[in-house]
């Protein structure tokens, strides 16, 4: 660690010397789009600008590395733009985090017209790499140190992305086969295309000039060659030449090397008006064994006309048993999609207050509402407004939003924070603004849904009520705090009553640091929405201490019940509540 400080110190004295400070992770490159590039279109294709990308990234985990990393995955793509012949792509890769053996590279990708100097994005990505085993054992990777306010956002929330990651498969398991049941036959249409038409089958020899300089089959290359037969497969439905929109994750399940023979297979699963998705998977063999499964994917294509808009595509008549099923998991893919692009893909201004929480969605609102509270954290523009007994209340105007963040320390371990403070229905023991609260559902261990009743902030008039998501997050290492997530949702079994005003929260939640085993460092954030904005005007305004005697009342709170077995997360305290129950059923 003492080699890493030194050189964040290094780093830190070209910062105040004026001197530009590059990361020195990162890794460019730029290349002109020659007609060898180009497909009948005369635009770049994707499985070159794929082999660009990867090799760039790549580069970039082994300057950190500093030995062989190969590509574990690639998060989802998606392609706002094609890149044209005499066009300049400039690719930039760095490390975003480090964590045992893997690390996440982000990747930027715009495009440059040399002739205008107008430049362009086209695409960014995600992609975890993997140190190679060294002749001395695994390798343990060193720590990012992340200076600057961009480094230290893109760190927080790579957190959260391998967090998806390595419960992307599972969830979307379970989200397929609930929804895939839900939709019944299969829809006949007519004049539709039989989906075997647009069956492909491809095998490529791997040769030397298809590998690494680590004799393995070039990752980018074989994203290169399912690219190639999904594009076919796609084209034999449309009869046209298609144009690849959106990747879902690439996943690499193990290696291929120099003389494997890869077959490469795609088929149309489905097709919707104006897009359809491809399947395609690669596997391996050499000589009599049997198949390797390397790599699997699925690619939404589009039509564009002569004006870049979509066509309207044929409708497609799937196969018999995996032809129909495929057929349907296209169909609940694509609502994912949908969902993970409402929620995730915009901007935290264009993301609407509250969206409708459903199982299918819960992932995404969930890293959504993590995110959202990391973003606010990494901001290092905070002015301080007041501050009283060490308690200090702090502002941000932007983007004509109102945030606020109260910072306190309190003698108290920072796990039993955490518990205490996660349990929204023990925060009326010391909020005033927090009348009711009950638990709704408890989605899983890290989420839950509950119903807050706030008291009326006028004399006679009614009380807000909010349905908000609690998510809880626990440090991924020592560089990382215990996080309390939450914002507002929409559920159809909680519509608003006439009692109550429906109050939403766009952003709001805890980070809790440890400083130190008994002495632990408090921020609360809130992005103000309308609803808000009255309970908090007057301490913002410096008319009113009601802040500094809630966040006193918190510190009480926590020193109270620093010993309490009773802070035990509602996952927990709900799991023996339905043990005792099945218990009493029994007897």
């Amino acid at each position: 660690m003492t080699s890493e400080w030194k050189d964040a110190d290094t780093v830190q004295d070209l910062l105040e010397s004026g001197e530009v400070y590059r990361n020195p992770t990162e890794v460019k490159m730029s290349q002109i789009v020659l007609p060898c590039h180009a497909n009948h279109c005369g635009e770049l294709s994707v499985g070159q600008l794929l082999k660009w990308m990867d090799s760039t990234a790549c580069l970039s985990a082994e300057r950190h590395a500093g030995c062989s990393c190969i590509t574990a995955s690639v998060d989802d793509i998606h392609f706002e733009h094609t890149i044209g012949v005499g066009k300049v792509v400039n690719i930039i890769a760095k490390v975003n985090r480090a964590f045992t053996s893997s690390m996440e590279v982000g990747i930027l990708v715009t495009c440059e017209d040399l002739y205008t100097d107008r430049q362009w994005k086209v695409c960014h990505a995600c992609a975890t790499f993997v140190a190679r085993r060294t002749e001395a054992g695994k390798v343990q990777l060193k720590q990012v140190i992340p200076l600057t306010q961009m480094e230290q956002m893109e760190y927080s929330l790579a957190a959260e992305r391998r967090r998806m990651r390595l419960i992307h498969a599972e969830i979307i398991t379970d989200l397929l086969s609930s929804s895939t049941a839900q939709l019944g036959e299969c829809q006949e249409y007519q004049d539709a295309v039989p989906a075997e038409r647009t069956r492909v089958e491809s095998v490529e020899l791997v040769l030397p000039p298809h590998a690494n300089h680590q004799v393995s089959t070039f990752g980018g290359q074989i994203m290169a060659w399912m690219e190639n037969v999904a594009t076919i497969a796609a084209s034999r439905l449309c009869n046209a030449h298609p144009t690849l929109r959106t990747i879902d994750m690439f996943h690499f399940r193990g290696p291929s090397h120099i003389g494997d023979r890869l077959v490469l297979k795609a088929i149309v699963n489905n097709s919707f008006k104006h897009s359809m998705e491809v399947g395609v998977c690669a596997e391996a063999y050499q000589g009599g064994e049997p198949l390797r499964h390397i790599n699997s994917a699925f690619m939404t294509f589009e039509v564009l006309d002569s004006d870049r808009k979509t066509c309207t595509l044929p409708r497609i008549r799937p196969e018999p048993v995996d032809g129909k099923r495929r057929y349907k998991e296209a169909i609940a893919r694509k609502k994912i999609r949908l969902d993970r692009k409402y929620i995730i893909s915009c901007k935290q201004t264009e993301v609407p207050l509250s969206v409708p929480w459903d199982p299918s969605n819960q992932m995404y609102l969930s890293y959504n509402n993590v995110s959202a509270l990391k973003l606010m954290d990494t901001r290092n523009n905070w002015v301080l407004t007041s501050e009283k007994n060490k308690v200090r209340l702090y502002t941000l105007e932007e983007n004509q939003m109102l945030c606020f963040k109260v910072e306190m320390h309190v003698s108290v371990p920072a796990e039993q924070t955490f518990n205490l403070l996660s349990d929204l229905r023990r925060r009326k023991e010391w909020d005033q603004h927090y009348e009711e609260c009950e638990v709704i559902t408890q989605a899983d261990e890290d989420d839950t849904l509950y119903r807050v009743a706030a008291p009326s902030f006028s004399k006679g008039g009614k009380g807000q009520d909010f349905i908000l998501l609690a998510s809880r997050r626990k440090p991924c290492d020592s560089s990382d705090p215990y996080l309390i997530a939450l914002r507002s949702v929409t559920l159809p079994t909680h519509p608003p009553t006439k009692d109550y005003t429906r109050g939403e929260v766009l952003c709001a939640g805890f980070t809790i640091w440890e400083e130190s085993s008994i002495v632990t460092k408090i921020a609360y954030y809130n992005q103000a929405t309308p609803g808000v904005l009255p309970y908090i005007s007057t301490d913002i305004a410096g008319l009113s201490s009601s802040f500094y005697s809630a966040f006193s009342a918190c510190s009480h709170f926590l020193e109270a019940n620093k010993d309490s077995l009773a802070a035990l997360p509602p996952s927990a305290l709900q799991l023996n509540s339905a043990t005792m129950h099945c218990l009493q059923k029994e007897q």
